[in-house]
């Protein structure tokens, strides 16, 4: 078995009455691709909150990477290698899509602008962000403002920006939202490029690339993670198929 690089041990988080997440055990392997599933109101939010580090769990512990990181702030936690993508693109949107790339390297990187800074430190931060504009295929865009991409390359671009820290796991909170099919089918094969380079947490309600992407899926139904396993489990799985799928959703997936 692959050693785990996320841990979560009973987490819960409560709401008044309101049980949000209920005694959630996951683990997300090195290099896997894990996408986590669920109905509207499963608690799948709430439990990327707690993992990003902007929503405290009641209880339960989050470890990442061996470490205990249940009370770290996100920053804390981004600066370790845990890093969140929104479901909301959160873009610099008056800026060109390269300065978009140059100024999250440049905030990993603790680099400035300053005049006094030797050149080829400022072109470091060029290369490299050109170098990740390649890899999300945005390189022809590379002028362009941010606010006038399509929605499609606008979610592309977030990617880049949370490539561009460098991270060692990603939670991704619905990349696909909002997306047609041809840009959907654009931003598949680059999220399934980063299999084995990081591990991803991909939260998704796209069931097709679901199971285009994921190595494993745990499914989150009222809080609980009541399923976990590879795509053809999930799919058999008649727990799973009563609480989400349904009974045809599997034969529509594999097509």
């Amino acid at each position: 078995m692959s050693k785990s690089v996320l841990e979560v041990r009973g987490l819960c988080k409560r709401f008044g009455g309101l049980v949000a997440t209920d005694q959630v055990d996951l683990a997300v392997h090195s290099g896997e691709v894990h996408a986590l599933i669920g109905p509207n109101g499963a608690g799948k939010t709430t439990l990327v909150h707690q993992l990003s580090g902007t929503l405290p769990p009641d209880s339960g512990d989050i470890l990442f990477k061996g470490q205990v990181v249940t009370r770290m702030s996100a920053h804390a936690r981004a600066l370790r290698g845990l890093v969140r993508s929104y479901q909301i693109t959160s873009i610099f949107r008056s800026h060109s899509v390269i300065d978009n790339i140059v100024l999250a390297v440049q905030a990993r990187s603790g680099s400035s602008f300053r005049y006094w800074r030797p050149v080829s430190a400022e072109r470091a931060l060029y290369t490299e962000a050109t170098s990740i504009l390649e890899r999300i295929g945005l390189q022809d865009k590379a002028a362009t403002r941010a606010a006038i991409l399509a929605h499609g390359e606008q979610r592309q671009l977030e990617l880049g920006l949370a490539l561009a820290t460098k991270p060692s796991m990603l939670l991704l909170d619905e990349p696909m939202a909002g997306m047609g099919p041809e840009e959907s089918e654009r931003l598949i094969p680059l999220i399934a490029s980063l299999r084995g380079e990081l591990s991803i947490l991909l939260i998704e309600h796209d069931m097709g690339a679901v199971f285009r992407l994921a190595d494993r899926i745990s499914v989150l139904v009222s809080g609980r993670v009541i399923a976990t396993g590879v795509p053809d489990q999930i799919r058999a799985n008649p727990d799973v198929r009563r609480a989400y799928l349904g009974d045809d959703m599997p034969g529509q997936v594999i097509a």
